[in-house]
């Protein structure tokens, strides 16, 4: 397996440090429209793990040019893209590895698109909506693009796979419950507003109107950050109130799993969510440029760029962040012994662990571990297919049985009171 991989920020490092452990790849290219990031993440290598040093090389790339993707995998006898820049390189970064020949991965999809007149009701183009129309062009050249496999989506969606297998006859609600207890402070001690993935990214999603599946209704959407709830979360985070916001998995597990009801909801937090009101209020979450006046004239720039370039970098918090994040799956429905049944599967990463052993704060190091992991299955042949598809559709014990033994990460199974499954 020869790799590409694209980005080489928070998660793209974090993917490198974790791939250095293991043993089943001959190559992994690692490109970034910055050749210095790229390197710092293979001199990291180079430092903590010289006996697979001679398998990292950096370079650079245009991740917004197919071209540039497809030649890079030809320079380099790509077999695997992985894709670990913002979702609105996704489409470029796709369409280079199927011009190319070469499978593809991804941890956040195709962008979506709201409803012209209706956004709060109902959907236009979902996430992901443009990768599942290509399926057939990836099939016809029998390569794969496995997409939406970081935490969530990822993770979740094999914990939803698991539970379909081997703990449920029958399935009522798939609802993905993503929350922890971050802090980020500054030099003073001070907590301050620092997202711990992409604000590119935690713009999309969260304000964005929130896609829900229902089986009699099919996909709608809902206003943000809509049917608040709390829920408690395992290993010590805690109770966190969780809102809707919009999700892959939402697109993706209703295509090939049975629910009748399909969501997701992330714990925001009451000032995360005053804060991202206030960027919408002032037109600071737009992707259209506008002309800005400096000292080399008027420029173009896209307002919510300007909000990135001002925020911390998400790879830079490992030392600034203190806390956990949980990556889960709450399914409730019928269980195999016919009695009602509602369980919590999930994945912590605390950063105190990551950041030791991987300078990686926890919410990228987590995104991180489960494409390596899926790589991993994927050469072997544990896992195999062709056309566009979502982890759900593989066989979900072998991932998280290599998850715990092999990469040494427990993952947890609560089960919960059917009347009351968000306490614990």
């Amino acid at each position: 397996m020869r790799i590409l991989l694209v980005g080489a920020g928070g998660v793209g490092d974090s993917i490198v440090k974790i791939a250095a452990n293991r043993n089943f790849y001959e190559l992994i290219v690692v490109a970034d429209y910055d050749p210095a990031r790229a390197q710092r993440s293979v001199d990291w290598v180079t430092d903590n793990r010289r006996d697979v040093a001679h398998r990292f090389i950096a370079t650079s790339i245009d991740a917004s040019n197919s071209q540039n993707v497809a030649a890079l995998v030809a320079e380099h006898k790509i077999t695997h893209v992985m894709n670990a820049v913002e979702p609105k390189f996704v489409q470029s970064v796709f369409q280079g590895a199927l011009d190319g020949g070469a499978n593809y991965l991804d941890m956040a999809m195709s962008l979506s698109h709201t409803h012209p007149t209706d956004p709060f009701n109902t959907p236009a183009e979902k996430l992901g909506d443009w990768q599942y129309d290509r399926s057939s062009e990836f099939a016809t050249k029998n390569l794969l693009a496995l997409i939406g496999t970081g935490a969530e989506p990822g993770i979740s969606n094999i914990f939803a796979r698991y539970a379909a297998d081997h703990l449920f006859q029958e399935i009522d609600e798939i609802k993905i419950l993503d929350g922890g207890n971050l802090v980020v402070k500054n030099d003073a001690g001070e907590e301050i507003f620092a997202p711990s993935f992409s604000i590119w990214t935690v713009i999309e999603e969260c304000l964005n109107p929130p896609l829900i599946w229902e089986k009699d209704r099919g996909w709608f959407t809902t206003p943000p950050f809509s049917e608040p709830e709390v829920f408690e979360f395992p290993e010590g985070i805690g109770a966190v109130e969780c809102v809707n916001v919009e999700h892959e998995e939402v697109n993706m597990l209703p295509r090939t799993m049975k629910a009748n009801r399909v969501s997701f909801k992330y714990g925001l937090g009451t000032e995360f969510i005053n804060v991202l009101q206030t960027l919408h209020a002032l037109g600071l979450d737009r992707i259209e440029p506008v002309s800005v006046r400096s000292q080399a004239g008027r420029v173009s720039v896209a307002p919510r760029d300007v909000v990135a370039a001002v925020l911390p970098d998400p790879a830079s918090l490992a030392s600034r962040m203190t806390g956990k994040t949980c990556a889960g799956t709450l399914v409730t429905g019928t269980g195999t012994d016919g009695s009602p049944r509602a369980t919590y599967l999930y994945h912590v990463a605390d950063t105190e662990w990551t950041n030791e052993h991987y300078g990686s704060q926890a919410v990228v190091w987590q995104t991180a571990l489960v494409p390596v992991i899926s790589l991993e299955l994927l050469a072997s042949g544990t896992w195999s297919g062709t056309g566009v598809m979502g982890p759900e559709e593989f066989d979900a014990k072998p991932f998280l049985d290599l998850l715990r033994d092999d990469y040494g990460q427990p993952w947890g199974l609560d089960d919960r009171d059917p009347q009351n499954p968000g306490k614990l």
